[in-house]
C-alpha cells in the first residue's frame, strides 16, 4: 500500500474518529472523495489527484490509478436527484483513469471492467469490457490492453 499523504488521507476516511477530518483535508488539497465511496487496496491518486471528483455512490476495486482532473458523476444533473435513474459506479480492479477523464452515467450503474483504461480527457458514458482502452469525445473503444 502506498504511504504518501494523499493515500493516507484516502484510507483515513474509513476511520470513525478522524474520517471527517481526513475528508476535509482532501477537499483542501483539491480532491472530492466522499466518505461513502468504498475503495479497495492500493488506490493511487497520481500526482496528488488535484481536481478529482468521485460520486458518493461509487465502489472502487484494488490497484486503481486516478490521474488529476478525473470526474465520476451523473450525466443528468439538470434533473433533481429524486427524478434521476442513476444508481452509481463500479470501478473494478486494475483500472486506469487518465488525466481529465470524465465518466458520466445517466441510468443504472456504469461499470469500468477489470483492467480498463480511460484515456486523458475522454468523455465516457457507457460501461466497458475487461481490459478495454477507451478514448475520445465521446469515448470509443480504441484497443485492448495486452500487458499482463
Amino acid at each position: 500500500m502506498r504511504r504518501d499523504l494523499y493515500s493516507r488521507l484516502v484510507y483515513a476516511r474509513r476511520n470513525p474518529l478522524i474520517g471527517q477530518l481526513a475528508y476535509y483535508a482532501l477537499k483542501v488539497l483539491g480532491v472530492e472523495i466522499p466518505r461513502s465511496v468504498t475503495i479497495g487496496d492500493d488506490f493511487y491518486l497520481v500526482h496528488g489527484g488535484f481536481g478529482v471528483v468521485i460520486h458518493p455512490n461509487t465502489v472502487i476495486g484494488d490497484n486503481v490509478r486516478v490521474y488529476p482532473g478525473v470526474v465520476l458523476g451523473r450525466a443528468d444533473v439538470h434533473r433533481d436527484i429524486t427524478d434521476s435513474a442513476f444508481e452509481g459506479f463500479v470501478i473494478e480492479d486494475d483500472v486506469v483513469l487518465g488525466a481529465g477523464a470524465k465518466v458520466l452515467c445517466k441510468q443504472g450503474t456504469l461499470t469500468l471492467a477489470r483492467g480498463s483504461v480511460i484515456g486523458a480527457n475522454a468523455v465516457l458514458t457507457r460501461s466497458t469490457g475487461p481490459r478495454e482502452i477507451w478514448s475520445g469525445i465521446p469515448a470509443k473503444k480504441t484497443g485492448v490492453r495486452e500487458d499482463s
